[in-house]
Formats: structure tokens, sequence, C-alpha cells
């Protein structure tokens, strides 16, 4: 179905849902994936309305994990109408203000703070009977860091890795799984960054895109907030919330073996980020994601260098994929 006839088939929903009035539907900016948002302002009350192809999109899982959210305690958006056939939802609006919006040297500390205390909620979360979380097992770990070697390294920079090179990336990609997996294993966002909080009229933090939330490993969350993927704070800024998650959460390992999952677990999700980026440009179409790459490499070179076992994987990043990124942009600025 194209885009027009979607937004057609849209407007005859909600003229359905809300007769009698004068309807003007505003698109917002959308997410990386397929969904559209449009916000809906009628009198004094104001709707977010989305557009999620049912064929594209698991919209089951948004539907059932926003109630199973909702009963933790966190506040995320109500579900006012919803077509499940078409794809179509009404949902409360939160407003504009995204806690990236707000951030800053002197404002991180508090806002970090009352971000980090939503995950014990999240981590308590069960999922309805409808929709059981998937398991963040070693085959999805895999098939996410298979991303970068897929669309960024060979898709989208034409790099040729050899067979030994190959081998040793995969030697340093199981040591990233393997510490996964090691960890306690409890309900993960999956995407919780600045982008996907927002700070509501209450002054409390809303969470939003949490559809793709699987059972996994304990320090997702965390280094998804912390070590946002795109923006990148100084380790003194962040160093003092990665103790104060481990004092508070009362981990049965040392503190040493705590910031080893931290770093490892940010490695493989900056590492899948990267390939995502690449692969929204290729696949999707979506240019806009391949300024956030340098970032995402820039943590994996610095983090991975400070572990010898994986000091492969920075120097490969480091010697191969960055410089490769900062020519193809040259070169593509250049044509413009």
């Amino acid at each position: 179905m194209s885009a027009l006839t979607r937004k057609q088939k849209l407007g005859t929903w909600l003229a359905h849902i809300f007769p009698d009035e004068l309807l003007n539907i505003a698109p917002l900016s959308g997410d990386a994936g397929f969904r559209v948002y449009y916000r809906l302002i009628l009198d004094e009350n104001s709707y977010i309305i989305v557009d999620a192809p049912p064929e594209k999109l698991n919209n089951l899982a948004f539907v059932s994990l926003a109630h199973s959210f909702r009963s933790s305690g966190l506040i995320v958006p109500e579900i006012i109408h919803y077509d499940e056939a078409n794809g179509f939802m009404c949902l409360s609006d939160f407003g504009d203000v995204l806690l990236s919006d707000k951030l800053d040297e002197t404002t991180i500390a508090a806002l970090y703070e009352k971000a980090i205390k939503l995950l014990p909620k999240i981590q308590k979360v069960s999922a309805q009977e409808q929709w059981p979380l998937p398991v963040y097992d070693a085959p999805f770990l895999q098939l996410e860091v298979d991303i970068f070697s897929d669309w960024l390294v060979h898709k989208h920079l034409n790099i040729s890795l050899t067979i030994d090179e190959t081998k040793q990336l995969q030697q340093c990609f199981d040591l990233l799984i393997a510490s996964a997996l090691e960890q306690p294993q409890v309900t993960v966002h999956r995407d919780f960054h600045s982008r996907n909080l927002m700070l509501i009229a209450s002054g409390d933090i809303a969470v939003i895109d949490f559809q793709d939330a699987v059972k996994g490993p304990f320090t997702y969350d965390l280094v998804s907030l912390l070590r946002d993927c795109y923006v990148r704070w100084e380790d003194e800024l962040i160093e003092p919330h990665v103790h104060n998650y481990y004092l508070n959460n009362k981990v049965d390992v040392s503190y040493q073996q705590f910031t080893r999952w931290f770093d490892f677990m940010g490695l493989q999700r900056h590492i899948k980020a990267s390939g995502i980026f690449a692969r929204l440009y290729h696949r999707d179409g979506k240019s806009g994601y391949l300024k956030d790459i340098p970032l995402t490499l820039s943590y994996i070179i610095d983090i991975a260098a400070k572990y010898p076992e994986l000091t492969f994987l920075s120097n490969l990043v480091k010697s191969k994929v960055l410089p490769s990124i900062t020519k193809l942009a040259s070169q593509q600025k250049a044509r413009v």
C-alpha cells in the first residue's frame, strides 16, 4: 500500500473516531523504523497518531508491553484507540521535551539519576501471555554484531577482511557475547537512551519506544543510557552513575567484573548500532544516521583498547574502519 493510500485510510479512521471534528494532523519526525507519527490537536486535547504497518512491525509487542510497563509503575503512552488490522493508533501526547534536549554538564547528574531509577521497574516487567518476551540469547547477540560486518564493513565501506581477520573479529565477538550471557538476565528495554525518554509537565520521565524489549543482560539499559549512541560525555560524568548502580543493586560480583560487563555490553551495542546506521542508509534510504557512525566507532576504539583480549577489535576499527568512514564522507561531501 502506498504512503498516500495509507494516509487516506488513516484519515478515514480518524474521522470515524472523532466525528464532526475538523481534523488536521501534523507530521512529526519519525524514528529509525517504519512508523510514521503525527500530532492531532482538538480543542484542549492533543494526541499522537501512529501509522505502524502491521506487515512490517510487531504492533502486538507494543500494545502488550504498554500494558505491562504501565502495570510496573512506569509512565508510558496510553493507547486510546487502536486499529489492529491497519496498524493505526491514537496515543496520549507527552509533548516535545526529550531528555536529550535538557542534558548538559550541569543537569546530567540529576537527570541521569532520575532515569536510572526507572531501571528496576523495567527489569521487573513481565510480559502478558499474548507476547512472551524474546530471549536475548547467543544467536540473537551474534545476529546483531553480524550487522556490523555485513552492512558497515562490507556493504558501506567495501572492506574485505582476510580469513585470519574474520577469525580474530569473531573471537572478539565471542567474548562480548559470553560476557552478556553470564550477567543476571532481566527485562531490558533495549533502546533506553535520552531520545526515548521524555520530560513531562509533572517533572517525571516517560518511557517510549519499548516494543523491542527482551529478557537480557543486567547492564544493557544502563550502558544504553550512559554511553548514548548520539552523544558522548566525559568519563568523570559517567563513572559515578555506574558505581552507584553497582552499589544500589548489590550485584554479587566485584566492581571490576561489573565494569567489564558494562564495557563489553557497550561494545556489543555500539558494534550493532554502527551497522544499523549503515543499513538504514542502504536498505531504507535514511541517510541521517550516517553522521552518528563516527561516534559509535570512537567508543569501540577507546573501550576495546582497555582490554588486551580486544586489541584486535580496537586496532581494526582504528586502522581500517574509521579511516574509511572519514574518506567516504569526504568524497560524498565533495560531490555535493
